[in-house]
């Protein structure tokens, strides 16, 4: 039975892009199907310490985010009201609801008496996208520099230069500091050097204070080109572990018990690897992977998936956590070995709840609600089932995840008033996280009829991206623990097909339709070998 056990291991495993299809005893398949120092967050506040004063241009300053919406969201009244028209921009209660491009990134670029609020750039440099490559947009922005604000005239004013400088150096810090991956263009960094050798000129203090910036950016870009070979060995690692098992299949007796037999520290030991994972998804992501865009937007939409490489690592740890618990549930022979096993990944689920690791916890979930496991009644018949009921309950997709999204906002306010690390932790179901993005682009346009930008749409999907990235700054409070990790990681694990043989091969087909699927996915499988 093991040699059996490695050999579908060994030809089977699923292929990159992979997700669990079984369907589950509860669970919709909502997206599983395709599977230093903190800032605070930036929408409701604004500078702390600003670097400059942040006076008015004669246009009205962007509100912090709370005072912009009410609970509802989109305003319905927004033209049945006073509206302002401020050189290309249009304001509804003093707030910005649209725009032309030209007037939204003129309104991004300091001046000596105006600045932008944090909630604009970060709305703008996030959105913008959408319309122009970012690579374009800082052209732009150095150009509106250079031109309108005279830095490349020697005759300028030193005195107005000295007082833009530091203004401009903000924003460029905000930019690379939010969103540092677009620094990865070389067409980025030479309009970056162009035109912050410009700012430096003369002036010792900028010229460090620009250093700085740029050191803190290379820095940010070298650690997520280690995270990628890091992920790149992980992938390798598997490759050779399946190999190793067609020549040697008594290593398929290492299990996942023999491993961590600690409920707790298993799932601190997941934590660890989802805050990991989610600390290098840039807040573009969101934005270039999964706006669907309709044939009007696609004539001026410059979205690249490629550049969501992070978000889809992220969302493939979800799809082999899965197949890694039902992987564990269906190797054991033994009946009684299985139940442990099950009852084990439920104490794990029901700490990830603890924690606030919400997408730990429904991997798990989906794993034992895969068909292959659920399927084995008499398993489940030695089975505690009460807590995985109660956790299945705080995980139903009933009410649109009501449970959930309850849960979800307690952790969130444990978070917003932690007094140790632990409490800090917020980590969402990150499917029903990206259908909630892609639910609120879907429901208005990029663009209105007169070919502003819609902005009052992008404050909101800037707002649910910014409590993402407030949630993924947090550092996890538990210690690394690389064995418990790596096995996570690189242990092999069934696909569909062979979880399907695994689970017939512990509990027997109960009728001919089960038996003869049985001989056709085992005949296909020793084929492949």
């Amino acid at each position: 039975m093991a040699k059996f056990f490695a050999e579908l291991l060994a030809c089977t495993l699923p292929e990159k892009g992979t997700s669990p299809v079984f369907e589950c005893r509860s669970q919709p398949h909502v997206g599983l199907r395709h599977v230093s120092k903190q800032r605070p967050a930036i929408f409701g506040t604004l500078f702390d310490k600003p670097m400059c004063d942040h006076n008015s241009d004669k246009m009205p300053q962007t509100p912090p985010f709370p005072a912009m919406f009410g609970s509802s969201g989109y305003n319905n009244n927004l033209y049945q009201t006073k509206e302002e028209d401020y050189s290309g921009l249009y304001y509804h209660d003093n707030n910005l609801v649209s725009g032309s491009l030209e007037a939204l990134i003129q309104h991004l670029v300091p001046t000596v008496a105006y600045y932008p609020d944090r909630t604009y750039i970060f709305t703008f440099l996030l959105n913008s996208r959408l319309f122009i490559h970012p690579h374009e947009l800082m052209s732009k922005v150095c150009h509106v520099c250079t031109d309108h604000q005279k830095l490349s005239d020697p005759s300028a004013d030193k005195m107005r230069i000295r007082k833009l400088a530091p203004k401009i150096l903000q924003l460029l810090t905000e930019w690379t500091e939010t969103f540092p991956y677009d620094f990865r263009d070389e067409r980025m960094m030479r309009s970056l050097k162009e035109l912050t050798l410009r700012l430096s000129t003369g002036d010792e203090v900028y010229r460090k204070a620009v250093q700085q910036m740029t050191q803190t950016l290379i820095r940010k870009l070298a650690t997520h080109s280690q995270y990628e070979e890091n992920l790149a060995k992980i992938n390798s690692t598997v490759t050779d572990r399946l190999t190793v098992l067609k020549t040697k299949p008594q290593s398929i007796q290492r299990d996942i018990l023999t491993i961590c037999s600690d409920t707790f520290t298993l799932a601190q030991q997941l934590t660890h690897i989802e805050l990991e994972r989610l600390s290098y998804i840039g807040p573009e992501e969101f934005v270039q992977a999964f706006v669907q865009k309709n044939s009007h937007d696609k004539k001026k939409s410059f979205t690249d998936r490629k550049k969501a490489s992070n978000l889809e690592a992220y969302m493939e740890w979800f799809n082999r956590l899965s197949f890694l618990v039902a992987t564990e549930i269906c190797m054991p022979v033994k009946k009684k070995h299985r139940a442990r096993v099950i009852e084990f990944f439920i104490d794990v689920a029901r700490e990830c709840f603890n924690i606030g690791n919400f997408n730990s916890l429904m991997a798990i979930i989906s794993g034992m609600n895969m068909s292959p496991v659920s399927r084995l009644k008499k398993t489940w018949a030695k089975v505690k089932t009460a807590k995985f009921d109660i956790l299945e309950h705080q995980m139903d997709p009933s009410s649109n995840f009501y449970n959930y999204r309850t849960a979800l906002r307690g952790a969130t306010q444990r978070s917003i008033t932690a007094h140790t690390s632990r409490e800090k932790i917020v980590i969402p179901f990150f499917s029903l996280l990206i259908k909630d993005i892609v639910f609120l682009n879907e429901r208005c346009a990029n663009q209105l009829p007169n070919g502003h930008v819609n902005f009052e749409k992008f404050w909101d999907l800037a707002k649910q991206v910014d409590e993402f990235m407030t949630w993924k700054k947090v550092e996890c409070p538990f210690e690394k623990d690389r064995k418990i990790q790596q096995y996570l990681l690189t242990a092999p694990i069934f696909s569909e097909d062979a979880l399907c043989v695994a689970s017939y091969e512990s509990e027997g087909p109960e009728n001919n339709t089960e038996k003869d699927t049985w001989k056709s996915l085992r005949s296909s499988l020793l084929n492949r070998m």
